[in-house]
């Protein structure tokens, strides 16, 4: 079974680290943010840099 998890306020900071831990316990990801798209492009580039499938992104 897929677990899958939206982590919110996850370009930057204590999200970002979520996502990222989340992720590599095997969680698939979805990224969320309101403003830093440049952070949020990060996050999932991190993600799959890591070896993880490629998280989805909602604003």
């Amino acid at each position: 079974m897929t677990r899958s998890v939206l982590v919110t306020g996850a370009s930057k900071g204590i999200g970002r680290a979520m996502a990222l831990r989340l992720a590599a316990d095997g969680f698939d990801i979805v990224v969320h943010y309101h403003r830093d798209a440049a952070g949020a492009q990060q996050t999932p580039a991190q993600i799959v840099a890591a070896g993880r499938p490629r998280p989805h992104s909602a604003v």
